[in-house]
């Protein structure tokens, strides 16, 4: 162990928090890798809005902040750059023109689709050590935990 690194006490090792912290730690930078990778400069929540819009259809700013968790002024500032980048189209909403109808284009599910094989490499890599069984069980616990399930 490097000098200048205290190790982890020892009764950290067995709590459920910590332990959530630090996958979720290695997650977030296993992602922020393999997004960087591709090259595009998209982000998880990017991606996130993508499949939700894709998944769902057209939905408003404020119900894509709530369905992805992600924050609203955040979301805003995420739909100006996909719809720079021609992957999603806002238009205004008909029964009230203050509000936005946000829509994935055809450019947007295809590249959605290309982020899919990231996202599924980086599941990969996160799980590589359980097994197939170890997998379906650790999602059908963790989203429990969650309060997905």
């Amino acid at each position: 162990m490097p000098a200048d690194r205290v190790p982890e006490p020892q009764r950290m090792r067995e709590r459920p928090t910590w332990l959530i912290s630090r996958a979720y730690a290695r997650a977030t930078g296993l992602l922020a890798e393999g997004f960087a990778a591709d090259g595009d400069k998209l982000r998880g929540y990017h991606y996130r809005l993508l499949a939700a819009l894709e998944e769902r259809g057209p939905a408003s700013q404020a119900a894509l902040g709530r369905g992805t968790g992600i924050d609203r002024s955040d979301v805003t500032a995420a739909l100006v750059e996909l719809e720079e980048r021609g992957l999603v189209q806002r238009t205004v909403n008909p029964a009230d023109r203050r509000r936005n109808v946000v829509s994935i284009t055809a450019a947007g599910a295809r590249r959605l689709e290309e982020l899919d094989t990231v996202v599924d490499a980086i599941q990969e890599r996160l799980l590589a050590p359980l097994s197939a069984e170890e997998r379906r069980q650790f999602v059908t616990l963790i989203r429990r935990v969650a309060g997905d399930g």
